[in-house]
């Protein structure tokens, strides 16, 4: 996402903001509730100083995030009321389809449910606390932090993983033992069938 003249900071309440896309990875989020319970009042007030979350101010003047689900949502379950958020793009004099078409146009939605599939728009949360678990997002994001894949730019990233590995690797295996998941889930990242996947770092066999 690049910083354009419209960006600037305003405070907003957490219950207020509107999520672009459908699932989150839960494991991530406990991670990070995990984190804010280990700061002091003062850490905290930094951590969310630090951590502006970034938006399109749609129709009906609402703010849509299009990045920090899953801080927001972890955020919302230790009590957080209200963040600040970085406004991008004010768009709500477009009516919805426009605006909507808008948001795809710029990659700052992703109305795809944790089967993979894709939903119209009107399926989007209304609140962070709407957003469903995908197990194959936790994974996902376990194999890039540990190196399965680089950190990409690529917007939604973590989710082409997810969809990459969705198929690979079996519901059950990854319920009854996540390790061993990771560990097939990294086996299969370096694999050359990966290679269209952002932050791709396996080897293509040399002719």
């Amino acid at each position: 996402m690049v910083p354009n003249s419209d960006v600037h900071l305003v405070p907003a309440a957490l219950a207020d903001l509107r999520p672009t896309q459908m699932t989150v990875g839960y494991r991530e989020v406990i991670q990070k509730r995990e984190h804010w319970k280990t700061l002091g009042k003062k850490a905290r007030a930094a951590e969310i100083d630090a951590h502006s979350f970034p938006a399109v101010l749609g129709p009906e003047q609402r703010y849509y995030i299009v990045d920090h689900h899953h801080l927001g949502l972890a955020l919302f379950e230790e009590g957080v009321k209200e963040v600040k958020v970085m406004m991008l793009k004010d768009l709500s004099w477009l009516d919805s389809t426009i605006f909507w078409r808008m948001m795809e146009h710029n990659q700052w939605v992703h109305p795809f449910g944790a089967d993979g599939s894709r939903y119209d728009y009107a399926h989007l949360p209304k609140v962070v606390t709407g957003l469903a678990d995908d197990p194959y997002r936790s994974l996902a994001g376990e194999l890039r932090r540990t190196g399965g894949f680089a950190k990409d730019a690529t917007p939604f990233s973590e989710f082409l993983w997810a969809d990459f590995l969705r198929p690979r690797i079996s519901q059950s295996k990854l319920a009854k033992n996540f390790s061993k998941a990771l560990d097939a889930a990294n086996a299969l990242a370096h694999t050359a069938e990966a290679r269209y996947l952002p932050g791709w770092s396996g080897v293509t066999e040399v002719r």
